[in-house]
Order: structure tokens, then C-alpha cells, then sequence
């Protein structure tokens, strides 16, 4: 069979019934694999893509499975196709995902002591940590999906703001507290996970409740000298993470001066148009 440009076995091993019983890994594989998987169409065969090839060797393991993986050498994107009629209906019927789901994914059924690894997974796979460390960020094209991620997320506690623009939905959360706490969950009792973005987060050692968030004065002068400094540090970079990260703001706080106050909004998207 060939599905695209790549021919592809039946050959090959594979545990058909993986995706029937909830495990930590399985919760893991099963966010990674809406953030990052695909099932085809036409043939009885879903893929998952990735340029960490050993994430994909980890999981095609995981699976069961000893199918060789391919990539495309234009983009350097390591590709895992599995070939299952089984595997690609429970996807489908007991966890919902679509052939078209980036846009019509819905939130499955998590079991609640499963649901870290089911967000570490598409964490890996659709989210990102900045570079400074203190700024995280999902992306999604389902607002039914990010609208209930973002529950869990507060529902934990987590300080987490949402945006939609275009076809792009974003969630973000800040602080340095609130960080470390999303790591501490998302690697509690940890398995399967992607290393860059684990070696990304800052305070591995540290302890929560030892950390803070920015506490900022909130007097007028001072909230319009931060709205003076973060349209001067827009105006160099041109970057919005990085000017809340120089001012010390939340995206949240940008987000709500953006609506709020009519001459930040004026200037700023003068600035875009520059």
C-alpha cells in the first residue's frame, strides 16, 4: 500500500488494541497524537510526525509496533505510519478524533489521574516554552478543544489567558511561580515526554511555594510608565513576548490594555503598520 509518496507494509507487528485501555503513556500518545498525529482518509492508517525521531521510536515501541520510521528528507520531519482498522476506529469512536480534526477536535474523555499526561503529550506536540522560561503557550485550530483545555487549566489553578485569531486559537500562562507549578504537574510521575521542551523550563530544583509571580505597583504613574516601556520595547523588537517579558507583564495584562485603553490600542497597531 502506499499512502502519499511512501509505501508502506503490512508486515509489521502491532498492538491493535492499545489505544482500548488508559494507562499514563497511553493518555500521553493519545494527546500527542491530536496535536501532532493524522489519520488518513482513504486507507485504514494513521501516522504521527515529528523531527525528534526518538520520541516517535519511543512511542512506535510503546505501541507494540517494530515499523521502520520515514523522513522527508525537504523538511527533515520524521514520519511513523501504522496500518490498523482497529487502531484507527478506536481513535475515531472511542476518543473522537477525526481525519479532520485540527478543526473539529473535541476535548475526549480523560481519566482525571491520566489528564497531566494527556496535556504533557499535546504540550509536546502543540505547545511551546519561551526562551526565558517564564511564558508557555498552547496553539490549537478547535476552540470546543482550547476552550475546555483551558478549564482543566483553571481549574488547577493555573492563571491562563485565551485568543483567537484568524484560524489560530492561544493559550497562554506566565509568572515564574505559576511555571514551575505547570511543570510540577505535567511531569508528575512522568513517561513518555519530549526532552527539549522538559529541558526548557528554568527552576527544575526549585521549590513552588518558594517562587513568585511579578509583583508589580499599580498605581496610575506606574501602570502608564509600563505602558510607555512596553510600546518602546515593542517599537525595537517588534516582539510582544518580548516586551511583556522586559516589562513584566502577563500576556493577560497586554491583552486587556490592548481592549481597555483606546490610545495603548492606537499606538500599538500604529506601530504594526510602521
Amino acid at each position: 500500500m502506499v499512502v502519499g509518496s511512501v509505501s508502506i507494509s503490512y508486515k509489521y507487528k502491532l498492538n491493535e488494541d492499545y489505544f482500548k485501555t488508559w494507562s499514563k503513556n497511553m493518555a500521553y500518545i493519545l494527546g500527542f497524537f491530536i496535536a501532532d498525529g493524522f489519520i488518513s482518509n482513504d486507507f485504514q492508517t494513521i501516522g504521527f510526525a515529528q523531527k525528534e525521531k526518538y520520541i516517535l521510536e519511543q512511542i512506535r515501541d510503546e505501541l507494540g509496533s517494530n515499523q521502520p520510521l520515514y523522513q522527508n528528507k525537504q523538511t527533515g520531519v520524521y514520519m511513523l505510519y501504522l496500518n490498523s482498522k482497529v487502531m484507527k476506529n478506536d481513535l475515531m469512536e472511542i476518543h473522537g478524533v477525526t481525519p479532520n480534526k485540527s478543526l473539529d477536535i473535541k476535548f475526549p474523555y480523560v481519566p482525571e489521574v491520566y489528564l497531566n499526561h494527556f496535556i504533557r503529550g499535546y504540550f509536546d506536540g502543540d505547545g511551546n516554552i519561551y526562551s526565558r522560561g517564564y511564558l508557555v503557550s498552547f496553539v490549537g485550530g478547535s476552540l470546543d478543544f482550547m476552550t475546555v483545555l483551558e478549564h482543566h487549566l483553571k481549574a488547577r489553578g493555573f492563571d491562563v489567558y485565551l485568543t483567537k485569531k484568524e484560524k489560530h486559537i492561544r493559550l497562554y500562562m506566565s509568572g515564574r511561580k505559576t511555571i514551575k507549578e505547570f511543570y510540577d504537574w505535567i511531569y508528575h510521575d512522568k513517561g513518555l515526554y519530549l526532552k527539549r521542551k522538559f529541558e526548557a523550563f528554568p527552576d527544575k530544583n526549585m521549590d513552588a511555594e518558594t517562587l513568585q509571580n511579578a509583583k508589580l505597583k499599580r498605581t496610575k504613574q506606574a501602570v502608564a510608565a509600563r505602558k510607555k516601556a512596553f510600546i518602546d520595547e515593542y517599537r525595537k523588537s517588534y516582539c510582544v513576548h518580548q516586551a511583556c517579558e522586559t516589562v513584566g507583564i502577563t500576556l493577560g495584562t497586554y491583552f486587556r490594555w490592548l481592549k481597555q485603553d483606546k490610545q495603548f490600542s492606537e499606538e500599538f497597531y500604529q506601530i504594526k503598520k510602521e
